[in-house]
C-alpha cells in the first residue's frame, strides 16, 4: 500500500466524487467543502499523479479514457471504506430501519404497523420510502422489501408473497360487470411504470388481444388507486396495493380471477450478513400479515 503516499487522500476522495458526481457542485455538496477547495485538490492530485485526469470543457469535466480504471477503483475502495466505517460504528439495536416503496409503505404497511408495536414495543422503526435498491451496510438499513423477480446483486431474497393481478373499480362501477368482456366498456386507469400490463389478466380470462380503453396514466401506482377509488375507471391492482381498500369497502374486485405476473414481493438483507433478531421478529410478523393475503 505504499502507493497511498503518493497521492493525499482527500486529493483521491475529490478525484472520485467529481467522477461520480459529474461536477465540482456536487462533489463539493458531498464533501462538505468547497468548490475551490475541490479544484485544488484535483490539481494537486493530478500533479502528484503526474498526468492529467480530467479533461476541462464548457460543460464541465470529463473523465480522460485513461483515468476511468482509476476512478472505478477508487469508487471501489471509497465504498469499502464507507462501509468498513458503518460496521465499526456501534449499532442502535432498538431502530429497525427498512427500505421499502412508497407504494408499499403507503398502501399497506402504514395500516398494520400498530399490530407489530404491538408484539415488539421495544423496537422503533425508521421507514426510508425509496424505490431505490439500499446500499444496506453504508446507509444503515437493516432490511429491504422489493418488487421484482428476486434477482438482485450483493442481497439475499427471500420470497414472501408471488403477486397476483386482479381488476378493481368503485362499487358503482362494479355494479355494471357480470361477466369479464364487460371491463372492456369502461375506462382504464393504467399505472405506468408498471412492470406488467393488463395482457396478462385479459389473458387469464381468454380475452387475450383485446384492448382496454385508457382514460388516465399515472406515474405512480397510489394515484391509480386514488383515481379508481374516486370513479374514474377500472384499474389493474395486486394483493398489498388493494387489500385494506377491498376491506375497508372504497373497491370492489368484480371477478374471483387473478393472474400471476411472474413477479413477487421479497424481504431483501445484505447477503451472506447474519440477521439480528430485530429482522428475524419483523420477517415473522410480515411473513404471517402477507399470509392473510393469500388465496384460501
Amino acid at each position: 500500500m505504499s502507493n497511498l503516499n503518493l497521492v493525499h487522500l482527500n486529493g483521491l476522495r475529490a478525484l472520485e466524487a467529481v467522477a461520480r458526481l459529474g461536477s465540482l457542485q456536487a462533489a463539493a455538496t458531498e464533501l462538505g467543502v468547497s468548490i475551490g477547495a475541490v479544484s485544488q485538490q484535483i490539481i494537486k492530485a493530478e500533479a502528484q499523479l503526474g498526468h492529467p485526469v480530467f479533461q476541462r470543457l464548457p460543460k464541465g469535466m470529463v473523465p480522460l479514457d485513461t483515468a476511468r480504471p482509476m476512478l472505478a477503483r477508487l469508487t471501489e475502495g471509497f465504498r469499502s471504506l464507507s462501509e468498513a466505517v458503518a460496521i465499526g460504528r456501534p449499532r442502535d439495536e432498538k431502530l429497525l430501519t427498512i427500505s421499502v416503496a412508497p407504494v408499499f409503505a403507503a398502501r399497506f404497511l402504514v395500516h398494520r404497523l400498530d399490530r407489530f408495536t404491538a408484539l415488539h414495543p421495544e423496537i422503533r422503526l425508521r421507514i426510508d420510502a425509496t424505490v431505490a435498491m439500499a446500499d444496506f451496510v453504508a446507509d444503515g438499513v437493516d432490511l429491504g422489501i422489493r418488487v421484482g423477480a428476486g434477482k438482485w446483486p450483493g442481497v439475499d431474497a427471500q420470497l414472501l408473497l408471488p403477486q397476483l393481478v386482479f381488476p378493481v373499480c368503485a362499487p358503482a362501477l362494479a355494479a355494471r360487470l357480470k361477466k369479464p368482456d364487460d371491463i372492456l366498456k369502461l375506462p382504464a386507469i393504467i399505472d405506468g411504470p408498471a412492470m406488467f400490463s393488463w395482457d396478462v389478466w385479459l389473458r387469464e380470462v381468454g380475452l387475450e388481444g383485446r384492448q382496454m380503453q385508457v382514460r388516465h396514466v399515472f406515474s405512480e401506482a397510489s394515484l391509480c388507486l386514488d383515481a379508481t377509488i374516486r370513479g374514474e375507471g377500472v384499474m389493474l391492482a395486486w394483493q398489498t396495493l388493494a387489500g385494506y381498500q377491498l376491506k375497508e369497502g372504497k373497491l370492489v374486485e368484480p371477478f374471483s380471477v387473478r393472474a400471476a405476473t411472474g413477479f413477487g414481493h421479497y424481504f431483501v438483507t445484505p447477503a451472506g450478513m447474519r440477521q439480528p433478531q430485530k429482522v428475524k421478529a419483523f420477517h415473522r410478523w410480515l411473513t404471517e400479515e402477507l399470509a392473510e393475503l393469500q388465496p384460501v
